[in-house]
């Protein structure tokens, strides 16, 4: 199999190369790329066209911007939040991103309400979307009407589109019209007790399914699970981590989830350290199992979880002001050494490309 490589410095391609994957050092399939104005990276994705979408946090509000050349060069700067629903100190956060049916962009958004307990103000997962001829996005509505976190967001190629969060129990919202309804607020499973000051991560799988990562808190072992809700109706859910937490106290973690050919893959922290794992799509772990990486993690600090069309995973993390990442073939063997760059924030995203090629944003 033959790539094509265009390497990018401060956002410019330099170098461009034919050559074949066996021949490609491990470091030179990983490209960074600045997000645009010095912002806070949210979430990334590229559509089956090879756009790259991408949501940054700036002052207080999120923007969008695209890139139809491999992030050599983005869009202008797009606000997600529209000029009436802005207030004097309420500070907008970007919070997941999805791109469907269509390249239709939904994201989902929080604010510092909470504190400020301003009138008039929609609370809980707020939401915005841009269809692909539109030049805004859509006014700021709440989406779930109620007090809540741990936002996330999936799509899909067939119209699709679901959101998940965090309320004393764990919610999804579905939509099988592009977004244009959602069914009501409803728990995944009474039974499941997430940790409520973490968050959640979706994605639909290969055969439509839709998986749920999210942290347990029974008994306080803050242990990973994967819940996959089937096209059927049912659902199953799978312990994927295998070193045990207990701690008394949510640890307030991000985490990765997306999808692969056999299924998903996905990262965590356990214990201030990032693990990962592949899943086939009923979400058990595949061989070997957890695989412990050379990355850590704070609170609320961004992870990233990619994986190749040949089967090699990028694995990335925020840690005190610097983005770190590794590359692991098929067998979860590292490719060479980490890499690592200054970047600020707590925020990361990334995307693979379909030649291999893996950007991540800084």
């Amino acid at each position: 199999m033959g790539f094509i490589f265009r390497f990018v410095f401060c956002g410019t391609i330099i170098l461009t190369a034919w050559v074949r994957a066996a021949e490609i050092e491990p470091a030179a399939r990983v490209a960074i790329v600045n997000v645009p104005n010095g912002g806070e990276a949210v979430d990334a994705k590229i559509s089956a066209r090879g756009t790259i979408h991408l949501i940054y946090n700036l002052d207080g509000i999120p923007y969008y911007v695209k890139s139809s050349n491999h992030g050599a060069s983005f869009s202008s700067p797009l606000s997600v939040v529209n000029q009436e629903s802005r207030r004097p100190s309420l500070v907008f956060s970007g919070d997941a991103l999805a791109v469907g049916k269509g390249d239709v962009v939904y994201v989902a958004m929080s604010t510092n309400n909470w504190q400020l307990k301003l009138p008039n103000v929609p609370g809980g997962l707020l939401y915005a979307t841009l269809t692909s001829d539109a030049k805004t996005f859509t006014p700021v509505r709440s989406f779930n009407q109620q007090p809540s976190e741990g936002f996330s967001l999936a799509a899909d190629d067939k119209g699709n589109v679901a959101a998940t969060w965090l309320a004393g129990k764990l919610y999804a919202n579905r939509s099988r019209d592009g977004g244009k309804t959602f069914t009501a607020n409803a728990e995944i499973n009474p039974a499941y007790n997430p940790c409520d000051c973490c968050t959640t991560k979706a994605a639909f799988g290969a055969d439509g399914d839709l998986a749920v990562l999210y942290r347990e808190e029974t008994n306080n072992e803050r242990d990973m699970h994967l819940v996959v809700l089937a096209k059927d109706g049912s659902q199953s859910r799978t312990r994927i981590s295998s070193t045990l937490w207990k701690v008394n106290g949510c640890p307030m973690t991000y985490f990765a989830l997306s999808t692969t050919k056999e299924g998903y893959i996905a990262a965590w922290p356990t214990k201030g350290e990032i693990y990962f794992a592949r899943l086939d799509r009923k979400g058990k772990v595949l061989p070997p199992g957890e695989i412990k990486t050379a990355g850590r993690s704070g609170m609320r600090s961004g992870v990233v979880a990619l994986s190749a069309s040949d089967g090699t995973t990028l694995i990335a993390w925020r840690h005190q002001e610097e983005l770190g990442w590794q590359i692991y073939d098929l067998e979860g063997r590292p490719q060479g050494p980490p890499g690592s760059i200054k970047s600020a924030g707590k925020g990361a995203a990334g995307v693979v490309e379909e030649n291999g090629r893996f950007i991540l944003f800084r």
